[in-house]
């Protein structure tokens, strides 16, 4: 890449200010490497110190960042903001002001700029990570108007019209087939009622069916009249469903159906019968053309008369249903009793009347496939008033339910697994911590994540892990009860919504289930996975009154109990934040020790019992943080395995040990192997073992000289994929150590399909050799086990003379502690290798 190319690629951000130094200053925090390593944002920084400088650099565009310093004595900063804001109106404008200048930037605010920074927080690490915020919040902002646009744009393709309303039945939105359908455009329609569209003849009769149905929580439907604005009055049919939150009416869904040519039809249906056998031919036609099903019948009930429309939503001909009773070709059901429905013709010869359908039926084809309708059936009349028979006009509504449903449905489930998503989750508790505070009671929540989850889906593909996440949804709701919710919240983490406990050992009971429910593996597409939860609980109203902090809050516990081994529950305690801001500063504390060379290698030495030999030697990562001095690996490698970071600093150990048995060599001294301690996770990556080979070559470091040491426990959490690994991992010639060997309850049958080289006796063992309850008959059992294995083994941790002599009665071949030697630098081992330390 030239640097035309690496310039285009970086972000241009633009700094308006007076004062050069602080111009200099604020470009070296964002252009500066640790700025770089925490946002992975690249930044192109350009500085002006005048207003006209500024305008004619953004007129020539790349612009992304205007940086305005509130405070410049060459022009007024707050016309300045509103000038850049108009001159740009596609960068982000941020001010910055002094510590007692915040109402000066809110003032900004009002004039165009997107954000304010105070001046105390423009270092490289807080300008950088406020900067980056800053884009991906417009960004966000960006991406909520799009998806906003899209669910506009599909609401818009619907033929039906939509209207949306508020709980006291004012409009909040409507689509464009019912703009067409009522003559409004969206902004006379909104904040109207509902009911004000209807023509005043019909809106009192309206309004009292909606009153009932409400009542009853029912689904509603009417037809009905629309006066519009130029005078047109529109017949339409109305279909409602309710909105509730817990009993609470929030509003409702109503589709409108365009169905003045319907209407027009039975008007001609009715004239058609004065007209005789010359208007026959002219409403054959019309009956045809049109999209609704007609069937007429004689006063006895039998079938005179079925359009194209019926033949085929019945599955008779008009030849074949001719003169049968209607019941026979028209069978209807009630879908929620299955009963059979009242007979529409009937009703409307018995009571010379229009009459309806109720709401829900299912007409019966003739080849049994049930089809939802809707329906009128009006009297026919000769030209006395006698009512001669009966005209049913009806149509298939599966579209239309099946629309209100789903639209009412995706706006609050996760499209996956079928839970209620986020969204629906926020409504139900804030409304469980409405009640609890109402009856005194408590609400918990349970934060669960699905343990090494990612390495399903990513060694099986996301087809498995998406069969596995549906399989443990429904798992899951088994566990709790029906007033409780279980909710996804996104990839592999759900919720379980926990309402009105009585104490909070009521939730841990819950999350003890949940952990007796997943023993079993789960079975999805032929593969037996095990699955382990890690689960957070915060509880109302003593971790929180709001949604938002109880969630947090149990997200929180659930990180520390991934912290705490992973497949365990941990309620929030206050402590916990602590200890998330702790564990932030050493992760960005991390990935600026990468970047700053802050790592070392110290090496110990491992001695031969026999000979009195060194054997070899053992790298030990340290990092000497600037600020916080030495800080062991216990208290960083478990942060840097959850973050990612182990892979890179994991090579860069590789690397630098190979680096430095090359340098030896290149010295004329008679190096030794090093052993290099592996995480489980840089050993599952994919393409470990290649890498490890590749290392080796650039160094040219024969393979005999690195040892691998992996931990016991961690390598038999995947026995079957480390096996592999291993494998591939002998084939290139490198020595193979397992570490800490003896606690962690390995499979003799799995150790002695390893192919490990040396065994590592855990120092846990050698530091109680010399106590009255020693562990001598264990470390006397490895011993005999790995020479039976044909594998060496060293014991760790030696620290006495007492350790030292009773590991030489029982014959352990090599040793390695402070009481043989401490961890040093390469220099100092150096000199070691020189004098080839004898053992003491």
């Amino acid at each position: 890449m030239d640097a035309h190319d690496m310039d285009a690629a970086r972000t241009g951000v633009l700094i308006v200010d007076a004062d050069p130094q602080d111009a200099e200053r604020l470009r070296s925090a964002l252009e500066g490497g640790e700025a770089h390593a925490m946002t992975g944002r690249p930044y192109l920084v350009e500085c002006v110190s005048a207003l006209a400088d500024a305008r004619e650099r953004l007129a020539a565009g790349g612009i992304a960042v205007v940086l305005l310093d509130l405070d410049p004595t060459a022009f007024d900063a707050l016309d300045a903001c509103e000038q850049l804001c108009v001159l740009a109106p596609d960068a982000l404008v941020l001010v910055l002001a002094e510590a007692d200048g915040e109402a000066r930037a809110r003032a900004a605010l009002q004039r165009g700029a997107h954000d304010f920074l105070l001046r105390g927080y423009t270092d490289a690490h807080w300008l950088a990570r406020t900067v980056d915020h800053a884009m991906e919040r417009r960004a966000a902002a960006g991406a909520l108007r799009f998806s906003e646009a899209r669910f506009r744009a599909i609401s818009d393709a619907s033929p039906l019209g939509i209207l949306v309303t508020d709980a006291q039945g004012h409009c909040t939105y409507t689509n464009a087939a019912y703009r067409t359908i009522s003559g409004l455009d969206s902004g006379q329609a909104e904040g109207m009622h509902w009911s004000s569209f209807i023509h005043p003849d019909d809106r009192r009769r309206v309004r009292r069916e909606w009153a009932a149905a409400q009542q009853g929580a029912a689904a509603f439907s009417a037809e009905m009249r629309l006066l519009r604005r130029d005078g047109i009055v529109v017949w339409a049919r109305l279909h409602a469903a309710f909105m509730a939150d817990g009993g609470l009416p929030r509003g409702c869904v109503q589709t409108v159906e365009d169905i003045t040519g319907r209407k027009a039809a039975e008007a001609v249906l009715q004239q058609a019968e004065e007209a005789l056998f010359d208007e026959k031919e002219r409403a054959q036609v019309t009956l045809n053309s049109i999209g609704d099903a007609v069937l007429a019948t004689d006063v006895d009930g039998c079938v005179s008369y079925m359009n194209r429309v019926a033949e085929s939503m019945t599955g008779w001909t008009a030849r074949e249903a001719l003169g049968r009773p209607l019941t026979e070709v028209f069978a209807v059901i009630d879908g929620t009793t299955r009963a059979v429905a009242a007979n529409p013709a009937q009703r409307a010869v018995a009571e010379d009347r229009t009459v309806g359908l109720a709401m829900d039926c299912l007409l019966i084809r003739r080849d049994g496939v049930e089809l939802p309708i809707e329906d009128s059936a009006a009297p026919i009349h000769d030209r006395h008033g006698r009512v001669t028979g009966a005209v049913i006009v009806f149509h298939d509504v599966s579209q239309s339910r099946a629309m209100t449903v789903r639209m009412a449905h995706m706006a609050q489930h996760d499209f996956l697994t079928g839970l209620p998503n986020r969204v629906l989750l926020t409504e139900r508790l804030a409304q469980a911590i409405g009640q609890a505070a109402r009856h005194h009671k408590q609400v918990a929540l349970l934060f669960i994540d699905l343990d090494f989850f990612k390495r399903i889906n990513d060694s099986l593909g996301h087809a498995v892990g998406d069969q596995l996440l549906q399989c443990v949804a429904e798992r899951l709701a088994g566990c709790v009860r029906t007033t409780d919710s279980v909710c996804r919240q996104g990839g592999d983490e759900f919720v379980i919504l926990l309402a009105e406990i009585e104490q909070p050992q009521d939730a841990a009971g819950v999350a003890d289930k949940l952990h007796q429910a997943f023993i079993e593996p789960q079975q999805v597409a032929g593969h037996a996975l095990q699955i382990t939860l890690s689960i957070g609980i915060s509880v109302y109203p003593d971790d929180g009154n709001t949604a938002d902090a109880m969630m947090q809050n149990a997200d929180t516990a659930m990180y520390h109990a991934k912290a705490q081994g992973r497949n365990n529950c941990q309620f929030f305690t206050p402590e916990m934040n602590a200890r998330a801001v702790h564990r932030l500063l050493i992760e960005s504390g991390l990935r600026r020790a990468l970047g700053n060379a802050e790592f070392r290698l110290h090496y110990q030495p491992q001695m031969n019992l026999a000979s009195g030999s060194m054997t070899g030697a053992e790298a030990l990562l340290r990092w000497r943080d600037p600020d916080h001095g030495l800080i062991p690996p216990a208290q960083f490698i478990q942060i840097a395995e959850e973050c990612g970071l182990i892979v890179p600093i994991g090579q860069w150990v590789m690397r630098e040990a190979c680096r430095q048995i090359r340098a030896w060599q290149e010295a004329g001294l008679r190096v030794v192997p090093v052993a290099v301690n592996i995480s489980a996770v840089e050993l599952w990556r994919p393409g470990f073992a290649d890498s490890v080979a590749r290392i080796l070559g650039e160094a040219g470091v024969p393979p005999h000289l690195l040892e691998l040491e992996l931990t016991e426990s961690r390598l038999m959490e995947d026995a079957e994929s480390s096996m592999s690994v291993l494998k591939s991992l002998k084939c290139i010639g490198v020595q193979l150590v397992i570490d800490d060997f003896g606690t962690g309850y390995s499979s003799l049958s799995y150790l002695r399909r390893f192919p490990f080289d040396t065994l590592k006796i855990d120092q846990s063992f050698v530091h109680d050799l010399d106590s009255d309850e020693g562990d001598d008959g264990i470390v006397g059992a490895i011993i005999g086990m790995a020479t039976h294995l044909r594998q060496k083994v060293i014991a760790e941790g030696v620290e006495t003379e007492q350790q030292l002599a009773l590991l030489r009665i029982r014959q352990c071949e090599s040793v390695q502690g402070h009481l043989l030697g401490r961890p040093v630098d390469a220099d100092a081992f150096a000199s070691l290798l020189a004098q080839r330390m004898p053992l003491r």
